[in-house]
């Protein structure tokens, strides 16, 4: 039995959760005892039960989330109270652990290693207790026969709905110095640029995504070889563990910026913040002296002790208690001490009118536990003090991050800067994007697309319309970038349409304020008023959903300043005394879904302002069959031949026709293409098409059923 082994030190939580993986697993065949026992733990523990889906408790679980119920960041002092009842109810012999050095958590909103009822398939609990027994079995008594049970059931479950990194924790929770826990903390660790893991790890897995069992057993031993070299102060995956946690290093910050939000170019973006310097930025003399930016909510200690929001969150419930929701101030803190970077700018506000200071920041976050007050900082060089007019009023926030609002960048900027700095201080350097990158991306032969590019120069306005799933949106983006020739993100906005949608929200509309009511832009006046002063660079407005909202109630006079020919002639707006255009360089892209029979047919006083161009499912087109190759999946081309045969019988079909079709981006996936996957593409995306479909036709729909699922029996 696993109980047998003895932790050490900080450590000495591993023989009990080793243990009690032993006790669950006999519970493997009676889960019904197991969630009475678990109802009995909450109970006694005095804390609500969590197994609960709407409203009602679950009747099925599996012995991961079981784990995950005292493993997802609650307090310290509800977590020992878990464990104790927990040793006391499934008559646990070692010791409840007091401490947790070393052990990942899950978030509270994302603990189950299943889905919900509704998309569960009906063999994944079963198959995470088959996991769970092959991994104890092969951790225990390790063998070729042990080790193949283990790689089958771990790669079944890998594929499952809710299963993401959250799989190699589980099996670290289970036998911590067996397993290797992948969580985020620990994959920054392994594999930034300097790190003693960094070469054994890379060479076999960049961590990008969650790997397949083989791989991840070829992790084990690596990283337990650089474990055991002279001069590694840690010895065991616990230990690892508990440093990746506490020692993030010196440039682990910008991979956790990274991980949180993508950069959007070729090279890191500045980032732009407006900020109290202290209650009412009381603390902005001693601040800008010591050349620092800092926060408050010291008793939170050193805040790279929380590997995410919601941690931050029941930290500061804990401290300062739970009758608040915290969202803002843990959002502060996380981007304080995560997400804003070295040489972004940080601009110093006085309540709502004044803009007091600007500086760039010079520093990684800093825990300075020698400070009385305001121990978290960073160092800012001040380029800036003074006492300038906020242009309008400042959010009321403490930090707010404002990169997003170009506009109100520039006014900021402007206050401190000439207008040839302020241009070179906002260029951003984006990534090239040409036809040839659409063509590559985007299942489109070369004359279609020249005939698209060339439809919206001279219309101006342009639908592309389509089947489900024919990637309308996918294309979008990409058409805007290939006439941009560059991924640049800020000259192209995107909003949905739907019914409660109008002119008030698209163009301009009175808001609540704390006076009564303010004259608020919407997105499509301030993104022509952006392009009206960028005059010699196209921007491009997606309208996702056109066919959704009532388009004369949205647009108003807007209607007639998109037509091609009332470019650039200016008309009064319905709220504000000022005239309007809609500047030559813009141009509109409607998506709208033919297969949506909910909706009537198109206005036609938006149709006549609008080309309307087809995009169909490229089953057959060359960048689809790369797709196939590369797979190099039997019952995938299978499957793509059914779907091609649903494809011409819907076309035939009377009820619905052409625009029904299922396009390909269904097929379409980063994952490797198993069986499991196309299993649930049928299942939960493929089958319920079908049901709208043909509703009142069950025959029908259990004729393709049939068809599709029998393509992978094959």
């Amino acid at each position: 039995m696993a109980s047998g082994i003895q932790a050490k030190g900080p450590f000495n939580w591993a023989p009990f959760y080793m243990e009690f993986a032993d006790r669950l697993l006999q519970y493997k065949s009676d889960r019904s005892l197991l969630l009475r026992k678990l109802q009995e733990v909450h109970k006694n523990s005095g804390l609500r039960y969590p197994f609960v889906e709407d409203g009602l408790p679950i009747d099925d679980i599996c012995p991961f989330t079981v784990f995950g119920c005292f493993n997802k960041g609650p307090a310290n002092d509800k977590r020992v109270a878990l464990v104790r009842s927990i040793r006391d109810t499934f008559d646990v012999s070692a010791e409840a652990p007091v401490h947790f050095d070393g052990i990942p958590v899950l978030t509270p909103l994302n603990a189950w290693f299943f889905s919900g009822k509704a998309r569960r398939k009906e063999d994944d609990i079963p198959n995470l207790w088959a996991l769970f027994e092959a991994a104890i079995h092969y951790a225990d008594n390790p063998s070729d026969a042990s080790r193949s049970s283990f790689v089958a059931h771990y790669d079944k479950v890998r594929t499952q709905l809710g299963i993401k990194w959250n799989l190699t924790m589980g099996l670290y929770w289970a036998r911590p110095y067996t397993y290797i826990n992948l969580d985020e903390r620990n994959r920054r660790y392994l594999t930034r640029q300097g790190s003693r893991y960094h070469s054994q790890v890379t060479c076999i897995s960049g961590l990008e995504r969650p790997p397949k069992a083989e791989t991840y057993l070829q992790l084990i031993p690596a990283v337990k070889e650089v474990l055991a070299t002279s001069g590694n102060p840690h010895r065991s995956f616990p230990e690892l563990s508990h440093a990746a946690w506490v020692e993030p290093g010196p440039k682990e910050s910008v991979t956790v910026q990274r991980k949180i939000e993508p950069p959007r170019t070729s090279a890191r973006r500045k980032r732009y913040w407006i900020y109290s310097a202290g209650s009412g930025s009381s603390r902005w003399d001693e601040f800008h002296d010591a050349g620092i930016m800092a926060i408050a909510w010291d008793e939170m200690m050193d805040l790279k002790r929380y590997g995410s929001k919601d941690a931050m969150k029941t930290k500061m419930k804990e401290l300062y208690g739970s009758e608040y929701t915290y969202m803002n101030w843990a959002l502060a803190t996380w981007q304080f001490a995560y997400e804003i970077q070295p040489d972004d700018v940080i601009y110093v506000k006085k309540g709502i009118r004044k803009v007091i200071g600007r500086g760039i920041v010079e520093s990684d976050y800093i825990y300075d536990p020698n400070r009385d007050e305001y121990k978290h900082i960073r160092k800012v060089r001040w380029t800036h003090k003074g006492e300038w007019e906020h242009p309008g009023q400042a959010v009321t926030k403490i930090l707010t991050e404002v990169t997003p609002y170009t506009d109100y960048v520039r006014k900021l900027e402007s206050l401190f800067a000439d207008e040839d700095s302020l241009d070179e201080e906002l260029a951003v350097s984006y990534q090239p994007y040409t036809h040839v990158d659409f063509l590559n991306e985007v299942f489109m032969d070369a004359n279609r697309y020249k005939t698209l590019v060339d439809l919206l120069r001279a219309k101006k306005n342009v639908i592309l319309q389509g089947a489900p799933g024919v990637g309308k949106t996918f294309a979008a983006k990409r058409l805007a970038f290939s006439m941009m020739g560059q991924q640049d993100t800020s000259r192209v906005m995107m909003v949905q349409f739907h019914q409660s949608y109008s002119y008030e929200d698209f163009v301009m509309g009175f808001r609540p304020s704390k006076e009564g009511f303010e004259l608020v832009p919407g997105p499509f006046y301030r993104f022509c008023k952006t392009a009206k002063d960028d005059d010699e660079r196209d921007y491009f407005f997606i309208i996702d959903e056109i066919n959704r909202g009532n388009a004369s109630k949205i647009f108003g006079e807007m209607l007639m300043l998109i037509e091609r020919d009332k470019r650039g002639e200016e008309l009064r707006l319905l709220y504000s005394d000022e005239t309007f255009l809609v500047p030559e360089n813009v141009y509109i892209i409607g998506l709208m879904n033919t297969a949506d029979r909910s909706l009537a047919i198109i206005d036609y006083a938006l149709r006549r302002r609008f080309a309307f161009f087809e995009l169909e499912p490229a089953f057959d087109s060359d960048g689809f069959r790369r797709i196939m190759a590369r797979a190099n999946n039997r019952k995938f081309g299978a499957l793509i031949e059914q779907v091609k045969a649903l494809n011409e019988f819907i076309s035939k079909d009377e009820s619905l026709g052409t625009g029904f079709r299922i396009g390909h981006s269904y097929l379409c996936t980063d994952q490797a293409i198993s069986e499991e996957w196309l299993r649930a593409v049928i299942r939960y995306e493929l089958l319920p098409l079908l049901h709208e479909y043909w509703f009142d036709e069950p025959s029908k729909i259990e004729h393709w059923a049939k068809r599709l699922c029998g393509a992978l029996d094959d």
